[in-house]
């Protein structure tokens, strides 16, 4: 269940083993999808956090361009977080504006450098596999199930909204039941004409030529809908209306655009609130990013480890610079990381183009970004989705047996039906509940043989490592035991034994002497008949080699 600890040879491998310049032939394609990813989601977030749509393109910024220069990760891609917008929407109301929450961001990214520096990035090689798992095919699930309404040009909810209960009030599945009422004919078409695009792409033209490599079905399929907006502009049926469409700040000149910035009140630092909630975004936004982290390097084709100090380090920095400069708070995604793997991504440098490609877009092309339709951008979440979530995969976890299979489906189902975090730490119960019944069941063994000198012969061997959650299942055994058995216990192989368990069999001794029970105690010290004291035998024996 538990997740191995990379070696410091590994790490170093993976903070030096790629020449960022090297595979931009892959990188650009996959950055220019990852942008089209993040553009939607970036105002999407922001819209559902109650912060300037800025605020999210800021994020997305930094998170491709200054996060992704200095993390460790080739294929992390970090930017606004869905995760986070409940917690920035209620913290704007709570401290009084948004630029005392900016504050909070900055105060948080220097908690996130203290994690880093403290190295509490080991926490992230702990997540069971089978949660981790059940994250990604959750989060693939949720994200066809909110892309459904944007698909047939129902936009009542804000893209990135992830959570079950959404910001407008509706949940998931009623927003889906909602859609039927406000299909809009000429979105739905695009959508379908984008997908039936991307389809092609991905499963005939990609494997006829490089061009098709070069040139992803993503970019047709947003070129596609914004030529099929501009034709159709002024059809009453089949035209797209302006609420379908991305919603980029269009400043008139570079006064106005320089205007969109905010910075942080450092005249509230005292206020106690303020800390409060920048903890809380250090502590949510560090265990989403190590999430992130985890989930990311399974899906990595090359199987690259991820250091996870240096991450916390880098999102500690991105979010202290977001902070000053008006952004909202950064964390790696799994959206648009596992639409760059799914793109042929090798390096990090698809997500800094891609944060690059943000700042150049809302510079210089926004009024071409806002004649993009969402619901084209529906239809390339759907394949992100999707991969996400094969539904073979549920399949694979069925087979491996219900302890990996039990803690990945709750995972699912939590994400599903509340949220990320909250489905994440359903499955982490679960998953330690799962190890406590492992380690009961595996904490002895018996072998029972035929009578010997008028007894019956039991031969108990203990575990490795034996703590206070065997206590169960030894007391059960040993009370299990008819009178006149001869017990022979076996601790040769026992490194750590707890106390409570040397107390089990010190009151046990008492009862073997009133049901007629000889004990015999092989230890690496040699074999005791009917040992006096088991506390004062394991007294003078180390508990732990």
């Amino acid at each position: 269940m538990l997740c191995p600890m990379p070696s410091h040879s590994q790490i170093i491998i993976t903070m030096n083993s790629s020449n960022p310049f090297k595979n931009f032939k892959a990188d650009i394609p996959a950055s220019i999808v990852v942008f089209f990813v993040a553009l939607p989601l970036c105002l999407g977030i922001a819209l559902a956090s109650g912060a300037p749509l800025f605020s999210g393109l800021i994020a997305g910024i930094i998170g491709g361009v200054i996060v992704g220069a200095m993390s460790g990760s080739q294929v992390g891609v970090s930017g606004p977080a869905a995760g986070l917008a409940a917690i920035v929407l209620t913290a704007i109301g709570a401290l009084g504006g948004y630029q005392n929450f900016l504050l909070a961001v900055v105060l948080g990214g220097i908690i996130q450098l203290t994690f880093g520096f403290l190295k509490a990035g080991i926490i992230g090689y702990y997540f069971p596999s089978s949660v981790i798992k059940g994250m990604l095919t959750g989060i693939g699930i949720i994200i066809i199930l909110k892309q459904i309404p944007h698909f047939f040009g129902y936009d009542a909810d804000p893209e990135g909204d992830f959570a079950f209960f959404q910001v407008n009030g509706e949940n998931t599945f009623s927003e889906i039941l909602n859609t039927i009422n406000f299909i809009s004919p000429g979105a739905t078409l695009i959508a379908i004409i984008s997908l039936g695009i991307l389809i092609l792409w991905s499963n005939v033209l990609s494997k006829k030529g490089k061009i098709f490599k070069l040139i992803q079905g993503p970019l047709v399929a947003v070129a596609v809908g914004i030529i099929y907006y501009i034709a159709t502009t002024g059809n009453g049926t089949w035209g797209i209306s302006s609420e379908h469409l991305v919603s980029v700040p269009v400043p008139e000149d570079a006064s106005s655009f320089l205007a969109q910035f905010s910075f942080p009140n450092f005249g509230a630092i005292t206020n106690p609130q303020i800390w409060v909630t920048a903890f809380t975004i250090a502590l949510v936004a560090s265990l989403e990013t190590l999430l992130c982290v985890e989930a990311t390097d399974k899906l990595d084709p090359r199987k690259r480890v991820t250091p996870t100090n240096r991450e916390l380090l880098a999102q500690g920095t991105g979010n202290i610079i977001s902070g000053l400069i008006g952004g909202l708070p950064i964390t790696q995604v799994i959206v648009r990381s596992s639409a760059n793997i799914q793109s042929g991504g090798k390096t990090k440098m698809v997500a800094i183009l891609h944060g690059l490609l943000l700042l150049i877009s809302v510079i210089l092309i926004p009024k071409l970004l806002n004649k993009i339709p969402l619901s084209v951008l529906a239809a390339i979440l759907f394949i992100v989705g999707y991969k996400l979530a094969k539904p073979g995969l549920f399949k694979t976890m069925y087979k491996l047996g219900w302890k990996q299979f039990v803690p990945f489906i709750v995972t699912v189902v939590g994400i599903v039906f509340t949220d990320l975090l909250v489905g994440i730490g359903l499955g982490l119960t679960v998953g330690v509940v799962v190890i406590l019944i492992k380690s009961f069941q595996n904490s002895h063994f018996l072998h029972i043989e035929d009578k010997s000198n008028g007894k019956h012969k039991i031969k108990m061997t203990l575990a490795e490592e034996v703590t206070f959650f065997n206590k169960g299942a030894i007391l059960k055994e040993l009370d299990s035991l008819p009178r006149d058995t001869y017990l022979e216990l076996d601790v040769r192989k026992t490194r750590y034994l707890d106390n409570d368990i040397i107390e089990i069999l010190e009151d046990f001794s008492e009862k073997a002497r009133n049901r007629n029970i000889d004990i015999r105690l092989i230890s690496e010290r040699g074999t005791i008949e009917n040992p006096k004291s088991f506390i004062q035998f394991f007294k003078l024996r180390p508990k732990s080699a």
